[in-house]
């Protein structure tokens, strides 16, 4: 119980420095969603990874070990992360825009390569894939332009140009690793971000426009990629072939009904799906704990998200603009990731290489996902901060 201790010297310094009675200094909720599913995570992928970790390591405890390591990391970044005021991110966001860009480059000129992809910096022991810091910097950076920039967001193209040049780079960078669905997630997060800054409706409607030939133009010019558009049409067509991924995900989801197959029952995770620990976790995790447990585990990322997106309303309600849309973006990321992971292995969407936030096996997705809701709970103490500092005013007011 050393979380609920911790928990509670925290309550009460923060009680004894601001003399406010049962107001705790962070959000209580959002901790133990994150919490919650980083704990449905670590079962779910030491169940799913078993045979294959058997096999590959002769060790069926090998990716859950990993990915238990990986936890310890994320958590401890969460801490370092929630000791940074907001104004450090405020001020810093361009510079860790160029990290991004400067790790993204890295990776093209010394990166390994892993299944035709080059997306993994290699440091000694520590894998790094770039794609992952990149999301969040890149979203810290739009934040302080939307602050710094805002009458030109909404009043003219150039200011609303500008941030997708930014993206421009970023994305042609991500597509040379290739890495389309990064992509993917970072173009519709900007989409989101503009929109909820005012961004005017032609010009939304133009960006969303191009964006979407843009992504068609990638697919069709890319026989991989046309091959996964075809296969999730219709994955029964090749069942043993371009479809076998999809068709295997499907059986699990079938298999699943309402209650599952009972935790560690799963026919799927025995090397028939492939990557079940990691892209395609859901249907594990649907084959063995059924419709509930899938509802259940998306019914906490929902409430994730919404307390999100309620932060950042907040936040812009305070007069704290670039918390606002940070805590927007982290919404909007989380949201967008989960529908395409879910509903590619549903079959609802085409396949993509993205992880089910918090859940999934895959130490640099969990550790930024770690940190970014460390921003979320960051910025939640620091408007719980400002309304402290309000009350007291008030009160020192009233004396007077």
């Amino acid at each position: 119980m050393p979380q609920s201790l911790m928990g509670q010297n925290l309550q009460r310094l923060f009680q004894l420095r601001h003399d406010v009675r049962g107001m705790r200094p962070y959000d209580l909720g959002l901790l133990l969603i994150a919490l919650a599913l980083m704990s449905v995570g670590m079962i779910v992928v030491t169940s799913a990874s078993m045979p294959a970790a058997a096999r590959i390591y002769d060790n069926p405890f090998h990716f859950a070990i990993r990915h238990g390591i990986y936890m310890g990391i994320a958590m401890v970044a969460a801490l370092v992360t929630m000791q940074l005021p907001m104004r450090w991110w405020r001020t810093f966001n361009g510079w860790l825009l160029l990290l991004a860009i400067l790790l993204l480059l890295a990776v093209l000129l010394v990166g390994r390569n892993v299944n035709g992809s080059t997306r993994w910096l290699a440091l000694g022991p520590i894998t790094i894939q770039a794609a992952e810091p990149a999301k969040l910097f890149f979203f810290c950076y739009l934040a302080g332009y939307l602050v710094r920039r805002y009458e030109e967001v909404t009043e003219n193209l150039k200011g609303f140009i500008k941030p997708l040049g930014v993206l421009f780079i970023l994305a042609l960078l991500l597509l040379m690793q290739p890495d389309l669905g990064t992509v993917v997630v970072m173009f519709a997060t900007t989409i989101g971000l503009l929109f909820l800054a005012g961004a005017k409706l032609w010009q939304f409607f133009g960006l969303l426009l191009s964006g979407l030939c843009a992504v068609v133009a990638l697919i069709v010019f890319e026989e991989y990629r046309l091959k996964r558009i075809t296969a999730f049409l219709d994955p029964w067509a090749d069942p043993f072939g371009s479809g076998y991924q999809l068709t295997q995900s499907l059986m699990a989801y079938g298999r699943g009904d309402i209650f599952g197959q009972g935790l560690g029952n799963s026919l799927q995770k025995l090397e028939y799906l492939p990557e079940a620990h990691t892209d395609f976790i859901a249907a594990i995790l649907a084959e063995e704990l059924g419709f509930v447990g899938i509802c259940a585990v998306l019914a906490l990322l929902l409430m994730l998200v919404l307390k999100a997106l309620r932060l950042g309303n907040l936040a812009l309600q305070q007069g704290r603009p670039f918390e606002g849309y940070l805590a927007h973006a982290i919404g909007i990321w989380f949201s967008f990731q989960t529908a395409v992971n879910v509903g590619a292995s549903a079959g609802i969407l085409p396949t993509k290489g993205l992880t089910l936030p918090l859940v999934s096996y895959g130490g640099n997705s969990l550790i930024l996902m770690a940190m970014a809701v460390a921003l979320l709970l960051r910025i939640d103490f620091e408007l719980r901060m400002d309304g402290v500092q309000a009350l007291s005013d008030r009160k020192r007011g009233k004396v007077s």
